[in-house]
């Protein structure tokens, strides 16, 4: 694999997360940032709130359920890889009080 191709690089036996090419930002209720097949790279906890959210894989935010949760959002400020591919569309759904940003592919 080459690198600089978004997918995640493994070096010295470390695996390295790809890079998002699209951010979404201020996300404080349920959003749809993508309606197909991508790939969720990191989540910025902005606003901890009081509650964890999710990051889910569907194509909208009515199809967003435990059943297609990939990740959970902590209620903690802080930045984290996910680095998970969905088969559906990513969307984001903070828990109360929460604000994230995302990258994504």
């Amino acid at each position: 694999m080459a690198v600089g191709q978004n997918q995640p690089q493994v070096l010295n036996g470390a695996t390295i997360v790809g890079k998002g090419t699209k951010t979404a930002l201020n996300i404080s209720a349920a959003t749809a940032v993508k309606a197909v097949a991508g790939r969720i790279v990191k989540v910025s906890v902005i606003v901890a709130g009081s509650a964890a959210g999710t990051v889910n894989d569907a194509a909208t935010t009515g199809a967003a359920a435990s059943a297609n949760e990939v990740a959970v959002i902590p209620n903690t400020v802080g930045v984290y890889d996910i680095d998970m591919p969905t088969s559906n569309g990513i969307v984001i759904v903070p828990g109360t009080g929460q604000t994230v940003a995302v990258s994504y592919n």
